[in-house]
């Protein structure tokens, strides 16, 4: 089957899947649906609706934390302790991490979305124990990606958001991270917390129990001076780590969250994990996607997503 072939077959099975005409991974913006809402009856046996218009206010609240009675150097979190991580997985296989960040949207790094087939990406909330199959976890498809002009070359703009074919119901157990408040902060010798479900070493087995590790984050400038190409670092970019190594993010942890606390004790997106050479090794700290840089696009296209209080 040639490419042309194939990629019109994909297209109509996201119109089988969906109910509604397919749509290409890219950089433009979301259309805003009409306030009316009407269900679509999918090959999953269930009638999804369509987009409405969120309520003026959500009553809920981003970033809240639940206290506990590809990580490496971490250690387990708490049972739903960061109610905003999503697991990704592809033909169910997981394979990236993302982050809640109102009703209807997730965010995740361009790299786990560009050159997949979206609408076979399925999306799960609330979940502790991936490996735990009589957990039946609040799960979501993909109706649409949109991602930053990326580049595998050179990793910038690394950052996407993913549509969900229904709304997330907010609970104690899911609920969204807040996004920054402000575009200029750089959070320099700030205290971060990544996690996901990565591998606990490089070249290892991803964890089955959600992992979560705190790292410092340090200057652009600081990390131009490791081993990394000072070119490699872009203002885009964020780096958090320790110079001898030992902590890090690390294969399966792609997309996840990269996150610091607030005076207020909520939590805020600073990071999305995007590369690093090899895992936790000196001299090469882990770099995120700068999530700050992004708030305008952020708002642009997530107009249709309810956002909790700040």
């Amino acid at each position: 089957m040639d490419g042309n072939h194939a990629a019109a077959l994909a297209l109509l099975i996201a119109g089988l899947v969906f109910g509604l005409h397919a749509q290409p991974l890219s950089g433009s913006t979301v259309k805003q649906e009409g306030a009316k809402s009407y269900p679509v009856k999918t090959l999953f046996g269930a009638f999804a609706p369509r987009p409405t218009k969120p309520p003026e206010k959500c009553t809920c609240k981003c970033g809240e934390r639940n206290d506990a009675s590809r990580i490496v150097g971490g250690q387990p979190a708490g049972t739903n302790e960061f109610p905003w991580m999503a697991r990704l997985s592809y033909f169910s296989k997981f394979y990236c991490g993302g982050m809640l960040i109102n009703d209807r949207y997730v965010l995740t790094a361009a790299h786990c979305v560009r050159g997949f087939m979206w609408f076979m990406i399925k999306v799960t909330f609330g979940e502790h124990d991936r490996c735990d199959k009589e957990v039946k976890p609040e799960s979501r498809f993909v109706l649409r990606a949109i991602s930053q002009d990326f580049s595998y070359s050179s990793f910038d703009n690394d950052i996407a958001l993913l549509r969900l074919n229904d709304r997330v119901p907010i609970s104690d157990t899911i609920r969204p991270i807040c996004l920054p408040t402000s575009k200029g902060e750089l959070y320099v010798d700030r205290t971060a917390v990544a996690s996901g479900w990565g591998t606990l070493m490089e070249d290892g087995k991803p964890a089955c129990i959600l992992q979560q590790v705190e790292l410092p984050v340090m200057s652009n400038e600081k990390c131009r001076q490791t081993k990394y190409n000072a070119s490699m670092i872009t203002d885009n970019m964020l780096c958090a780590g320790y110079g001898e190594g030992g902590k890090d993010s690390c294969q399966g942890d792609s997309g996840g969250p990269l996150v610091t606390e607030r005076p207020d004790k909520t939590y805020e997106l600073i990071g999305v994990v995007s590369w690093g050479n090899g895992c936790a090794r000196p001299g090469y700290p882990g770099v995120y996607t700068r999530v700050n840089r992004y708030l305008d696009w952020i708002a642009e296209n997530t107009k249709e997503g309810c956002y909790c209080t700040q």
